[in-house]
């Protein structure tokens, strides 16, 4: 486990080394550009507030963040309130489209753990389902359930597992390893319809039409920080204030614009981070 982690350490970032004080929280990421831009906003907040952090962005996947957090390896990761849940339990015993249904049985999963559940944002990143501009101009597609009447004669790229629910049955079905890659074949016509997250920032320009999910089929996946005891006994009321301020403002618009910045404009996370605590006056603009 340890090497992994050293592995992807990115030091204190742009503001320079850590204060001289012992234990910083290591606030870390999962392996993907938004997860990297939330562990900044919410670092960069923790810093501001006189809490030495340390950035470890790009650890991995849940398999290896959640035992890194079990550890006390890394402090602090925002993490996805149902996508969290069923990482723990697969098959939890709540109404998963309840955000605070949800984070209930989180805080209890991670009692175990000694790590505390925080306020969730309401910043939500669940998969979704986006077909082009022109196949929902064509085929008057405004909700998945509006895809019943066309989808024996389309194409899917993405995950399966929405026949339970829409009764939803694709003439083709075409697996791919990233998102990006079923934007790309969404655009090029390769597919008709394709799984992305509802905060890619490929659907910030409009010309992809992400449907909505009518039947509630994805779990709520609010933004949750989570953080360890040890963190939160050491810094109490100053890192959940700090915490809190960051979560109150964070919206799935901002983080679909946010995404959007890095993912297709290529801006760096850790001043887009830094530029959006800026806007919401957490952080003094500079000057």
């Amino acid at each position: 486990m340890p090497a992994p982690l050293a592995a992807c350490q990115h030091g204190a970032g742009p503001d320079g080394p850590a204060r001289a004080q012992a234990s910083p929280v290591v606030v870390a990421s999962f392996n993907f550009p938004e997860s990297e831009l939330l562990a900044a906003i919410y670092g960069l907040a923790l810093r501001h507030a006189g809490i030495p952090v340390e950035f470890r962005f790009d650890i991995g996947p849940r398999e290896l963040v959640e035992p890194a957090l079990e550890h006390g390896l890394v402090g602090l990761v925002p993490e996805y309130l149902g996508t969290a849940l069923t990482s723990i339990e697969p098959h939890p015993s709540v109404t998963m489209t309840d955000p605070a249904a949800v984070r209930a049985a989180l805080a209890r999963a991670f009692a175990a753990w000694n790590v505390a559940v925080l306020t969730p944002a309401r910043a939500q990143d669940q998969d979704g389902v986006a077909v082009t501009r022109a196949t929902a101009a064509r085929l008057h597609l405004h909700s998945l359930s509006d895809l019943q009447r066309a989808a024996g004669s389309l194409a899917l790229g993405g995950l399966p597992g929405l026949r339970s629910v829409y009764g939803l049955r694709f003439a083709r079905f075409l697996p791919f390893g990233t998102e990006q890659q079923r934007v790309t074949a969404l655009t090029d016509g390769v597919v008709n319809a394709a799984v992305l997250t509802t905060t890619d920032g490929n659907l910030a320009d409009g010309s992809l039409v992400l449907l909505t999910d009518n039947r509630h089929l994805q779990p709520a996946d609010n933004v949750v920080p989570v953080v360890t005891a040890q963190v939160l006994a050491r810094y109490g009321k100053r890192l959940t204030t700090a915490v809190d301020a960051v979560s109150a403002r964070l919206t799935s618009a901002e983080l679909l614009f946010l995404n959007w910045r890095i993912e297709v404009a290529g801006h760096g996370v850790l001043a887009e981070a830094r530029a959006w605590l800026e806007r919401h006056g957490i952080l003094p603009r500079p000057g």
